[in-house]
């Protein structure tokens, strides 16, 4: 009898892979973005990283598991010629990197131990579908770590139009290419619906702030030149959401507040830990 079909991605990643997003992608780290799963990890741990982009963050949960073994996977072939720099760089060997779709993914039933997303259902397609196809690849008894930002609950100062004009335009984009920029508050609501008991969930949140001058200066910058300059910009656009002269303004506002003195901006995250039953 054939195996039933499974769904395929029908969202569009909204920023695409241009220098800019690389830029904020390639400084996350396992302290900063993924603490919240650190104290469950084991020096044989098995990881599988769904989309994985770069490797940075891959790269170092392999660090914390040396007689393991951790998968990075991505949708987009050319961002994983990166990863496999970064892990030949730090001599990690018990790293690979495979091209994969959430909905979909090319692994046995009850491979990993630990199935981790960061940043990545708030662009796919169908989140509740995502999180049932991780949990068939995790081991019984292994984890399903989530981690998303909620733009919705971003917050700064000083309060600028111009920065109200970038999220509203922020989350249209993001919404008219299939995901849901407000992810961080659903996930414990989609892991019930993916089927998760309530006792096999953990929800909390954290917060990544940017406040120093050097903060802003890289916050406000990679976001001036997104706005200008990278697949989310052409989407924008293209879809009727933004003209040229709007992207230039929103732009402008991002290296306004980056050179306020008493510019704070803070990004919070949704994170869930889900239990595999055994």
């Amino acid at each position: 009898m054939p195996e039933p079909q499974r769904a395929r991605e029908t969202a569009v990643y909204t920023h695409g892979h241009h220098e800019s997003v690389l830029r904020s992608h390639t400084w996350r780290t396992a302290a900063n973005s993924a603490a919240y799963l650190l104290g469950s990890l084991t020096p044989q741990t098995t990881i599988l990283d769904i989309g994985c982009g770069p490797g940075t963050l891959t790269a170092d949960l392999a660090e914390r598991v040396p007689q393991g073994h951790v998968t990075g996977v991505d949708q987009a072939p050319g961002v994983l010629e990166q990863a496999r720099a970064t892990a030949a760089e730090r001599g990690l060997s018990h790293v690979d990197f495979a091209v994969a779709d959430v909905h979909a993914l090319d692994f046995p039933d009850d491979s990993f131990d630990v199935v981790h997303a960061h940043q990545v259902l708030q662009h796919v397609g169908d989140p509740v579908g995502a999180l049932r196809e991780m949990r068939r690849v995790a081991r019984p008894g292994g984890l399903i770590a989530v981690r998303d930002a909620d733009y919705a609950a971003m917050t700064w100062y000083p309060q600028t139009p111009g920065l109200d004009r970038w999220l509203d335009l922020y989350e249209r984009v993001a919404r008219a290419n299939g995901g849901e920029p407000d992810a961080g508050r659903r996930l414990r609501s989609w892991a019930l619906a993916a089927g998760f008991a309530d006792s096999a969930i953990t929800a909390g949140s954290s917060t990544w702030t940017y406040a120093a001058a050097a903060e802003r200066e890289w916050w406000s910058g990679l976001w001036a030149d997104r706005t200008l300059a990278s697949a989310y910009a052409e989407r924008a656009v293209a879809g009727g959401h933004a003209t040229e002269e709007r992207l230039r303004a929103v732009s402008a506002a991002w290296r306004e507040w980056g050179a306020r003195e008493d510019g704070w901006f803070a990004v919070l995250h949704g994170e869930i830990l889900c239990r595999k039953e055994s």
